[in-house]
C-alpha cells in the first residue's frame, strides 16, 4: 500500500495567509491566531475567517512553532487544502483557445524554495501567464514557496509536468518559441526577441539547464557579466529576463 496523498497542509505568516484567503482557491480547515494583541493584521484576517465560516483558535507560540516547523510564522498560521497544482494536459488546453500572445516561465530543477519563491512572485509581477515545474527535484508550491513569494504563489497558475523537454515540444506545437537562458548563450539577453507566444526557460541553481531541456530551446540567451564573478542567482537571472520580455512587449504596444 502506498503511502496516503497528504490532503492538508499549514500555511504560515500573515502574507501567506491573507493572500490564500483572498485568492480562494484552497479550502480552508481552520485559522490559529496567536493569543494576546494580534494588531490590524490579526484583526484583518480573523473578519475576513468569520465571515467566509472558517473556525478561529487563540493558541500560543509555542504551538504556532510546531505547525510551522520552525518557520517564521508572525503569530499567524492556517491548516488549508494543499496548493491546487495543474498538469501539462491543463496547460495545453489553456493556451489551445488563447487569441491573445502567452508568456511561459519554465523553471529546470529550481529546488531553492526561496529561489521558487521569489521567481514565482517576479513572474506575476511581469505578467507571466503559465508556470511550469518539474515533478522530480525541484521545490513544490507548498507552504515555504508560498512564504518566500510573500503570498504571491496563491494567484499562480502553476503546471507541473513529468519530462520537461517533452512539455516544450508541446509548446512549441501551439505556437511558442521557446527561449533557454544560460551562461553558454550565444545571444545576449537584451538582442534576442523575447515578444509573442514565448517559453522562457530558467535552470537550476547548480547546473543550469539539462541538456535535454536546452536541446528543445529554438535559441539560447547569456545575461552579460563582467568582473570577478562569473554567474547569478537563479532568481535574480530568472528575474532580469522577465522584465527585458515585459519591457519588449511594452515597447511594441506602444508601437502600435
Amino acid at each position: 500500500m502506498g503511502t496516503p496523498k497528504q490532503t492538508t497542509e499549514i500555511l504560515f505568516g500573515f502574507h501567506g495567509v491573507y493572500e490564500a484567503l483572498k485568492a480562494g482557491r484552497r479550502r480552508f480547515e481552520a485559522l490559529y491566531i496567536s493569543r494576546g494583541p494580534s494588531g490590524r493584521r490579526g484583526e484583518t484576517l480573523v473578519s475576513l475567517a468569520k465571515d467566509a465560516g472558517i473556525p478561529v483558535t487563540l493558541t500560543d507560540a509555542r504551538n504556532l512553532d510546531d505547525l510551522s516547523r520552525g518557520g517564521v510564522h508572525q503569530g499567524i498560521a492556517a491548516r488549508t487544502s494543499v496548493f491546487p497544482v495543474l498538469y501539462q494536459k491543463d496547460l495545453i488546453s489553456r493556451i489551445r483557445h488563447r487569441h491573445t500572445p502567452y508568456q511561459v516561465l519554465v523553471l529546470d530543477q529550481i529546488e531553492d524554495p526561496q529561489n521558487l519563491g521569489a521567481l514565482i512572485r517576479t513572474a506575476l509581477c511581469t505578467g507571466v501567464d503559465y508556470i511550469v515545474i518539474p515533478r522530480d527535484r525541484s521545490a513544490m508550491p507548498g507552504p515555504g514557496v508560498c512564504r518566500a513569494s510573500a503570498g504571491a504563489m496563491e494567484h499562480a497558475q502553476i503546471f507541473v509536468v513529468t519530462n520537461t523537454a517533452a512539455a516544450l515540444r508541446a509548446l512549441k506545437e501551439h505556437r511558442a518559441w521557446v527561449a533557454g537562458l544560460d551562461a553558454r548563450g550565444g545571444t545576449l539577453l537584451h538582442r534576442a526577441d523575447l515578444t509573442g507566444d514565448l517559453a522562457l526557460v530558467v535552470g537550476g541553481e547548480h547546473k543550469g539547464i539539462r541538456p535535454g531541456v536546452i536541446k528543445a530551446c529554438d535559441f539560447v540567451v547569456s545575461i552579460p557579466i563582467t568582473g570577478p564573478v562569473n554567474s547569478l542567482n537563479a532568481s535574480v537571472a530568472g528575474a532580469m529576463a522577465m522584465y527585458e520580455a515585459l519591457r519588449q512587449r511594452t515597447i511594441n504596444l506602444k508601437e502600435r
